[in-house]
């Protein structure tokens, strides 16, 4: 077994290898209290290993009036996504419509995600 040492940053956020979902991309929940939805990936944080999905974990969040900003939320509470473990979603294959996990494969120099159960390049 690697050192665990070895696997920790600095700001002690643990290595993990390059994220499998990006930006855009439609995932599934499989785990929490929104499992089963579907939703837009908006922003992805590798560091963190957490991936914030559109109209999924929301949280409320509360304005007074004079915290709000001409141009940003307004007084009064509001729901906003909150960001959800890499390990709870899973990509949609955007052909076949079902969750798929992903493999990486080398195509003319160039790597590529592949959908595991298709073979078909995302």
């Amino acid at each position: 077994m690697a050192n665990k040492k070895n696997l920790v940053y600095a700001d002690n956020f643990t290595a993990q290898r390059k994220m499998d979902i990006k930006k855009g991309d439609t995932v599934l929940i499989i785990a929490g209290r929104d499992k089963d939805k579907r939703g837009v990936v908006l922003e992805v944080r590798p560091k963190e290993n957490r991936i914030v999905v559109e109209n999924c974990n929301l949280v409320t969040k509360h304005h007074k009036p004079r915290q709000a900003r001409p141009g940003a939320h307004q007084e009064g509470r509001y729901e906003t996504p909150a960001p959800i473990d890499r390990s709870n979603v899973m990509l949609v294959n955007p052909n076949t419509l079902k969750p798929t996990k992903i493999s990486h494969k080398l195509v003319e120099g160039k790597w590529v995600r592949v959908a595991r159960k298709t073979g078909e390049v995302l």
